[in-house]
């Protein structure tokens, strides 16, 4: 078992730095680290602040299974930096849609906004790992046997059956409306989850919409900008038992100026 270490967060000369949990070197990204569970602490130096990272390893040297094709099994006792682990390798090279950024800073935000729900360790974990079985080669089994039954049971009822046989605009309606009822009759366990996923996904296209909002949509399977709305509207309404929380609020606010 690897023993707990702070790591520093350091930018280079070109501004970039190098993030453990998503795995790769990055800029404009450094904001996710106050939400994000690992965090523990900003100390303030000559060259400004500089973030400390509860990253479980057995050295500050990268370890060598980031670069496996299998991800390791129980290196961490933590399940959520178990679950940042594995779904950084699941996501290994994937981009988000029309940022060029490493997909993995998706499901951590995500980990983020929940652990501001709740601190129940399995909740965290299935929320950094939502989009794996989605997205990925893992299967619920696998994920079942790395992290438990609840654990899969969670990412299971978050994980879309993407109809892959057809045209992804073509289903898109289709595979919305199998979400919302699923989700609607989910635990709020699920409902957090799921929250935190669209609210990760506002946020970005929040920043699109800012920078040219005549194109927002362009990247997207469907272009048209009231099916958008109905389905993350649709969405508000299946999670509003959550609305006293502040992810919530800010949703509603978000979806308002986007749509409003």
């Amino acid at each position: 078992m690897g023993e707990i270490l702070i790591h520093r967060e350091s930018t280079d000369d070109d501004g970039y730095y190098f993030c453990r949990a998503m795995n790769t070197r990055t800029a404009g990204t450094a904001w996710l680290c106050g939400d994000c569970p690992l965090y523990d602490g900003c100390d303030e130096e000559e060259s400004g602040q500089v973030f400390n990272c509860r990253y479980a390893e057995n050295d500050l040297e990268f370890p060598d299974y980031w670069d496996s094709s299998e991800p390791a099994r129980g290196v961490y006792a933590d399940i959520p930096q178990r679950a940042i682990q594995f779904a950084a390798l699941a996501h290994k090279e994937a981009l988000r849609k029309g940022s060029g950024l490493p997909y993995i800073i998706h499901p951590i935000e995500t980990m983020s906004i929940v652990s501001k729900m709740t601190d129940n360790a399995e909740v965290i974990a299935a929320a950094a790992l939502h989009d794996v079985i989605e997205d990925t080669r893992y299967v619920g089994r696998d994920i079942e046997e790395r992290f438990g039954r609840r654990v899969a049971e969670l990412v299971g009822m978050e994980s879309e059956d993407k109809k892959r046989h057809r045209p992804a605009s073509d289903t898109w309606r289709e595979r919305k409306e199998e979400n919302l009822i699923r989700e609607q009759r989910a635990p709020v366990e699920a409902k957090q989850i799921m929250l935190a996923d669209k609210l990760s996904n506002m946020r970005s296209t929040l920043r699109d919409y800012h920078s040219n909002k005549d194109t927002v949509w362009e990247k997207f399977n469907m272009k048209d900008p009231a099916e958008q709305e109905w389905y993350y509207r649709a969405v508000a309404d299946v999670v509003s038992e959550l609305s006293a929380e502040s992810a919530y609020q800010e949703y509603i606010r978000i979806l308002d100026e986007i749509f409003g």
